[in-house]
């Protein structure tokens, strides 16, 4: 919708969409106090309960999306030294190969929306494993830089759609009690897919750990004709028989499902009746200080160095002194999942931003403390401590990053935009995101080559002006209903 046909409507259009916050907050309201109507919620528990294993089942086949995604994002860091040796590859080059999963994600993400609603949940996911299975044999077979670039594009274009459509599917088959917990698993098993690249890529060959890339995009293929597809884009589709087919599948045969399906038809008949936001709406005033909020996020999450750092790990840390990059890199392996856990657990309970704001101190000090290793270096000062500076202060950051800034972000960006604007928000947030991903992981490389201590100089200058950025703007949004999040924004 152009914005001067917004304005004309836009009396009738705020109406009809505060009518429908009040409805969701309500909704909001009942599921979380838990008082009124109580043997109808004991039933509704009782039915969720007792059909828990094809929902589980369901979760379980999304995931092998997420643990496809890591498996991507953390194949480079393990193999740099050897895929450069093998294949005879630049600086340049293996740069080149090490940023364009970005770029295909980059596209894979513009375009999941559209493929997700078009096609189905399952279907987009199933396209995403093709393209992920073509990838990586496309990796393994690579005998240059060439065939390497393009089965890289591939699988970024494939977990591109994935980072979408998995925490969808999820959120859309998950009965409301276990929603949250089940959502949450999709970031723990990327960290858990990035980990098992970085291990078992100290291990093997890096065309074995290709192999291993097919695996979950195996899986992941074979395990959607078990499962069924979300009710709810059955239903926005108009598939009134296999939407409540869909749904008995997932709550059992014996539940009493005329509840959900009354609230879904409702829930679909009212977001017809939104009015359809694009991305010029966005910058509207109403909109402009979420709009700075979100982005503002990705872009200080980005170029605080997550990418560069995670891609090329194995060389910077041999860089730093440490005889061999595979033991540093098992470390970070390590770590990563019990902290990112941690994190999880302390969102609701902290709130997100002083646990944004701890994250970036910690991913500050640890930048830090590797710049000034790299320095020592430079400098031919206090060697012997370089190692331990650098290896310190990588773990550091990583075990930071993990506890906040890695999903914090996302989190907030969910909460902040109206839902009118949602779709239009989270298409131009993961642009920015995976762009900023692509600048990252394409210049590190040429940037350590100017200045070690520099780069991390500068990714810690990152860090702390996104300690400055979540105290003056960023507003608290845990525990508080989407009207109170935009007051809180425009008071």
């Amino acid at each position: 919708m152009a914005i001067d046909q917004y304005k004309d409507m836009e009396g009738a259009q705020n109406k009809r969409l505060e009518a429908l916050e009040e409805i969701l907050l309500q909704q909001d309201d009942f599921e979380d106090q838990g008082n009124g109507c109580v043997e109808n919620e004991v039933d509704d528990v009782h039915d969720e309960d007792g059909s828990i294993g094809m929902v589980l089942l369901s979760t379980a086949v999304a995931v092998c999306g997420s643990f496809e995604f890591g498996t991507c994002v953390g194949y480079s860091a393990p193999t740099q030294s050897a895929i450069r040796e093998d294949l005879n590859l630049s600086l340049s080059q293996y740069s080149m190969f090490g940023s364009i999963l970005t770029v295909g994600a980059m596209v894979g993400a513009i375009t999941s929306g559209r493929i997700t609603d078009f096609v189905g949940r399952k279907w987009a996911m199933r396209i995403s494993a093709c393209f992920g299975i073509v990838g990586w044999l496309a990796i393994f077979f690579s005998k240059g830089a060439i065939s390497l670039d393009i089965g890289r594009l591939l699988t970024g274009y494939g977990i591109g759609v994935l980072s979408y459509v998995v925490p969808i599917f999820i959120a859309e088959i998950a009965p409301k009690n276990l929603r949250g917990a089940l959502t949450t698993l999709n970031q723990l098993i990327i960290v858990t897919g990035s980990c098992f690249a970085f291990l078992i890529g100290s291990v093997v060959s890096w065309r074995i750990l290709a192999l291993f890339g097919l695996l979950p995009c195996v899986t992941l293929l074979l395990g959607l004709f078990l499962v069924p597809e979300s009710p709810r884009w059955l239903a926005k589709i108009g598939h009134q028989k296999e939407f409540k087919t869909a749904l008995r599948k997932l709550r059992g045969k014996d539940a009493n499902i005329s509840k959900e399906v009354t609230e879904i038809e409702e829930y679909i008949l009212t977001l017809h009746c939104l009015p359809q936001a694009n991305l010029l709406d966005l910058f509207q005033s109403r909109y402009i200080r979420c709009l700075i909020i979100g982005v503002g996020l990705m872009v200080l999450q980005q170029f605080g160095g997550i990418n560069g750092i995670g891609f090329y790990l194995s060389e910077t840390l041999e860089e730093a002194g440490l005889s061999s990059g595979k033991l540093g890199t098992i470390a970070y392996a390590i770590i990563q999942v019990p902290i990112t856990v941690v994190g999880a657990l302390l969102m609701d309970k902290s709130g997100r931003r002083p646990l944004v704001m701890i994250s970036a101190t910690g991913t500050f000090l640890g930048c830090f403390i590797t710049a000034t290793g790299f320095l020592l270096k430079s400098h031919s000062v206090l060697l012997t401590w370089v190692p331990v500076f650098g290896v310190s202060g990588l773990l550091i950051y990583i075990s930071a990053f993990s506890i906040g800034m890695g999903a914090v972000p996302w989190v907030i960006m969910s909460e902040i935009f109206p839902i009118n604007v949602k779709g239009a928000a989270g298409s131009l947030v993961v642009l920015v995101n995976w762009s900023g991903a692509w600048v990252v992981s394409y210049t590190f490389n040429f940037l350590m080559s100017w200045s070690m201590s520099g780069t991390f100089y500068i990714f810690a200058a990152f860090s702390a002006s996104t300690v400055l950025f979540v105290a003056k703007i960023v507003p608290e949004t845990k525990g508080k209903t989407l009207e109170e999040i935009q007051k809180s924004i425009y008071p």
